[in-house]
């Protein structure tokens, strides 16, 4: 629930701090249960036009929101510098304290650009994890942003140019901490795998994978790659460069025991973004599918003529689901994408 609101045009970003301070010290003077929440901070820089967009996503992630949210409205031509600061008070049950949530609009325009760095710098909490988030581009913004900023929230799937995507989360992750949605949903296919292979007389299986091929929406060559990747940093493959084929990429990697057969195929019957389905076979000749269905994965083995399938029920949180889980990744640390990247960009074309 908004409580209070405050706004300015052509103001400046001293303005605006000493105001949400005003704001804040209101708020704590009328009630005394009523305290700041503070856990991480959240930048914004968004186009102007698609910010209604931005806050439908952001109101949909429920009680992973930001404790302050600084959005950065870009709009070309503008001159001035607006703001608008809204507190938001998380009702709790009598006697519990009520977290106050910030949220600062600043509008700004291309006389501004060089300045971002001061613009943002007195509008965010010191001391507390910073997380930066840019969803329409503007890489070079970004980069301005990045010393105030401890992680950033990007899209693999979102750039225009895939092998474009993997070089820049590369080079991100050496400057912070990167949480990748088109990571984040493959969670789902990542845990059925580990849960398949998990029992003691299926692990030794892992060394005798022979062949992976991977289905994914036609804008998702990414997350194919990252999949990949992640099996093969995960089970210590080397890779090698991709090779076009038609409407696929493959090539292979080297395991200890024997090479593995890698595809990633296009799938355009798919809907939604993210991976169609995965085939696995090991040299035993036993092989292993999971396929996007209704309600979940649909799973299918066959070995020596024996064929089982079955539902892995629950596989996808949604997208205002995955853009919540990557703001409370911003607080965690995930050791395995990082290794995952490096393999799929080492199998770049």
């Amino acid at each position: 629930m908004t409580d209070v609101v405050w706004s300015e045009q052509g103001t400046t970003p001293d303005d605006i701090e000493a105001a949400l301070r005003r704001l804040l010290a209101r708020q704590h003077a009328e009630n005394n249960d009523y305290v700041p929440a503070r856990v991480l901070n959240m930048i914004a820089f968004v186009d102007r036009q698609w910010s209604g967009e931005i806050a439908n996503r952001l109101g949909g992630v429920g009680r992973y929101n930001a404790s302050r949210l600084l959005v950065l409205a870009y709009e070309p031509r503008r001159e001035r510098l607006d703001a608008r600061v809204a507190i938001a008070t998380e009702r709790r049950a009598p006697g519990e304290l009520g977290l106050l949530r910030e949220t600062i609009v600043v509008e700004i325009g291309d006389r501004h650009l060089d300045d971002l760095l001061t613009i943002a710098d007195p509008l965010v909490v010191t001391d507390m994890p910073t997380l930066l988030w840019s969803p329409h581009g503007h890489p070079e913004a970004l980069d301005a942003l990045l010393p105030l900023a401890q992680a950033v929230l990007v899209d693999s799937v979102d750039e225009a140019v895939w092998r474009e995507a993997i070089d820049r989360a590369c080079a991100l992750s050496r400057e912070a901490y990167v949480v990748d949605l088109a990571w984040l949903r493959s969670t789902p296919w990542r845990e059925r795998i580990a849960a398949i292979f998990d029992p003691p007389h299926r692990r030794r299986e892992l060394g005798a994978i022979a062949k992976v091929a991977v289905r994914h929406h036609p804008a998702s060559t990414v997350a194919g790659m990252l999949l990949i990747g992640w099996l093969a940093a995960r089970l210590q493959w080397d890779v090698e460069p991709l090779l076009g084929h038609g409407e696929a990429l493959i090539g292979k990697a080297r395991a200890r025991r024997q090479d593995v057969a890698l595809r990633l195929q296009a799938a355009p019957e798919q809907q939604v973004r993210g991976l169609a389905g995965l085939s696995l076979e090991v040299s035993s000749g036993r092989r292993l599918s999971l396929d996007r269905g209704p309600g979940g994965l649909q799973a299918h083995a066959s070995d020596r003529g024996a064929e089982r399938s079955w539902t892995l029920l629950g596989a996808s949180r949604g997208e205002q689901g995955i853009l919540g889980e990557g703001i409370r990744q911003a607080l965690l640390r995930d050791p395995t994408y990082v290794p995952a990247l490096e393999a799929a960009q080492a199998m770049l074309p």
